[in-house]
């Protein structure tokens, strides 16, 4: 009876599978299904291949791995040979990364990347041969590896507003990026995505003042008053507080003490009224606590001497000076 070389009972999300037997005997038949490809494998390098079908294994189909070796196809001597079968159907995978923003800020985003097998020959050179990954495990843990380092690469070069307003833009570039890579392993990048993105609680804050539209300087100045508040309050107890509330206005309006050659615009604060964080003039929401910053409309009547408009409660007309 002839011997049968066939993949049984693959699973969907396999990838690659080794024929556990290395000697391969005249007239041996290989069985190759739909959507496989079977790739002959020794001493790491990849030689014939074979597309769906039944094949009888002679020197005739086997040309590349016979004249490499001097195999020749007499009686029953085997050769030895490794088999790998390579499914080339569309597999999806899980991947995530821990990056850096060009101002150093953490980035950690995850999604989900599609890919296919569409060299058969060249994968099992350069991934299986080349890195040993014999299993789906070993060339899943590849390509997730293959894929972070691209991400991480690309995504370093963006700084940290750029990298949360512009995620379909980065996501283009990252999928430009690792579709050029991995066709030279001989593989497809079908699609991929960004399924989510996160960076520090500081970095954070950081980003929800510069969506406030605040100057990149004030954001710094903020950040190092916070920083003096706390260290002054660590250090020195109930007493640290009062003088933390004496420092951190001279650290707000560090900008007065500009050359007069270089004039710049002052910038007003006001204390929050729930927690007495500074807070820039014209900002709506504290960003320590989140209340609203919009005072309520005052209750106003009509001067009976001129017509204005007087807030209710004051004494006199501030047009007129009609006595209220």
């Amino acid at each position: 009876m002839p011997q049968v070389i066939e993949w049984n009972n693959a699973r969907p999300d396999d990838v690659v599978w080794r024929y556990p037997v290395e000697q391969i005997i005249t007239g041996a038949q290989l069985v190759v299904h739909e959507f496989e490809a079977a790739v002959f494998l020794r001493d790491g390098k990849a030689y014939d291949v074979f597309p769906p079908g039944r094949h009888t294994l002679t020197t005739l189909n086997l040309p590349l791995i016979s004249k490499a070796y001097g195999i020749f196809f007499g009686g029953k001597n085997p050769f030895t040979a490794i088999v790998i079968y390579v499914s080339t159907k569309q597999f999806a995978g899980k991947w995530g990364a821990k990056a850096q923003t060009t101002e150093l800020a953490p980035l950690m985003v995850h999604g989900t990347a599609w890919f296919r097998i569409k060299d058969p020959n060249l994968f099992v050179n350069e991934v299986v041969g080349g890195q040993g990954a014999y299993n789906t495990g070993q060339v899943d843990d590849f390509i997730r590896g293959f894929i972070n380092e691209r991400v991480i690469d690309v995504m370093s070069k963006y700084d940290l507003t750029t990298a949360f307003t512009q995620l379909d833009k980065a996501s283009t570039d990252v999928k430009v990026n690792i579709n050029d890579a991995l066709n030279r392993l001989g593989t497809d990048l079908v699609d991929f995505k960004f399924e989510g993105i996160d960076t520090s609680d500081q970095f954070r804050d950081r980003l929800f003042w510069i969506k406030q539209r605040a100057a990149t300087s004030d954001v710094l100045r903020m950040e190092t008053a916070k920083d003096i508040g706390a260290s002054l309050g660590a250090s020195q107890g109930g007493a640290g507080f009062g003088s933390g509330m004496v420092l951190i206005p001279q650290v707000m309006n560090a900008q007065m003490q500009q050359p007069a050659m270089q004039p710049q615009s002052q910038v007003a604060y006001v204390a929050c009224p729930k927690c007495g964080s500074q807070v820039q003039q014209g900002a709506k929401f504290c960003p320590n606590c989140g209340n609203t910053m919009t005072p309520p409309q005052a209750a106003t009547a009509p001067c009976p001497n001129c017509g204005k408009p007087v807030t209710v409660g004051a004494k006199f007309c501030p047009e007129c000076g009609q006595k209220i």
